[in-house]
């Protein structure tokens, strides 16, 4: 197993999370301070929105509109040309929490997670839904019962989604069907003592999965095996693969991931390191 060891492209955010790689800049949520940022790779940033009720998974519709996640209210947003946030979808009839991280598929389909329950209230915890919302805004859930659900991943050919469910330390894989169903339910790979929260994928179906508990992001292939670690000072939240030839590994990391010390602390980070395999699939 290798391990590698990162630089620091961009410092001073409260938490980043949904990292996407388009067109030259990695775009991510600085979700504790409501704004969606992007940045390229000499470090220079540009805000691109805010969103008041807190900005988690990103994506994109075919004609280059931004989708967005805004948490609190369980909304799922689109950025119109003219700078304006318009409601794409309510969610809160399927998302019993803060909605966070998404997939959008190459027609505009967005898949959409959820805590479940109150995390840092200490609720008791509960399974929870993946939501599929269409172009038009229709929603309906397509998996149930997950252990929190949050990054996402489609493969190249947009006929598999994988999923990090972070509190049962596992990555799950689903069929996709052609109207956006999820079938075929199963175990991509047990993650035991890891929490999956951020995922990407790469060119030879490994996949970078960002660990908050261990400091750092784990390359797995199907079953588990561990082939690359990549270590991180704090904790590792959010991974994607960019840069020149996407073999960038950009990755958010933070030493927590409450609201309040995110906010006081602002010790949030961009991090990278080059890897050997490119980036494949969606986001």
């Amino acid at each position: 197993m290798q391990t590698l060891k990162t630089q620091t492209l961009l410092g001073d955010i409260a938490f980043g999370e949904g990292p996407r790689w388009r067109d030259g800049r990695l775009y991510f949520s600085d979700m504790h301070s409501q704004r969606v940022l992007a940045v390229d790779m000499e470090g220079r940033t540009e805000v691109i929105c805010v969103v008041p009720q807190d900005p988690s998974g990103l994506g994109w519709l075919p004609d280059g509109r931004m989708l967005v996640v805004s948490m609190r209210d369980r909304r799922l947003l689109c950025l119109e040309e003219d700078g304006s946030l318009r409601e794409v979808a309510d969610l809160s009839e399927h998302a019993t929490f803060h909605c966070n991280d998404m997939v959008v598929d190459k027609v505009g389909r967005a898949y959409v997670g959820n805590f479940g329950w109150d995390l840092h209230g200490e609720a008791e915890p509960r399974g929870a839904n993946l939501v599929l919302v269409m172009p038009n805004g229709e929603t309906r859930v397509v998996a149930s019962d997950l252990g929190f659900p949050n990054g996402a991943i489609l493969t190249e050919d947009g006929g598999t989604l994988i999923l990090a469910e972070t509190m049962a330390q596992r990555l799950s894989a689903f069929d996709v069907e052609e109207d956006g169903s999820l079938s075929a339910r199963r175990d991509w790979a047990l993650c035991p003592g890891i929490l999956p929260d951020g995922i990407c994928l790469d060119a030879e179906g490994g996949v970078w999965v960002a660990s908050p508990t261990r400091q750092a992001c784990f390359r797995m292939i199907e079953g588990g095996e561990v082939t690359h670690t990549v270590e991180v000072e704090t904790d590792a939240f959010a991974c994607m693969l960019g840069g020149p030839d996407r073999r960038h590994l950009l990755i958010c990391t933070a030493g927590a991931s409450e609201p309040e010390p995110c906010k006081a602390n602002r010790d949030g980070r961009i991090e990278y390191v080059e890897v050997e395999v490119p980036g494949a699939g969606l986001p």
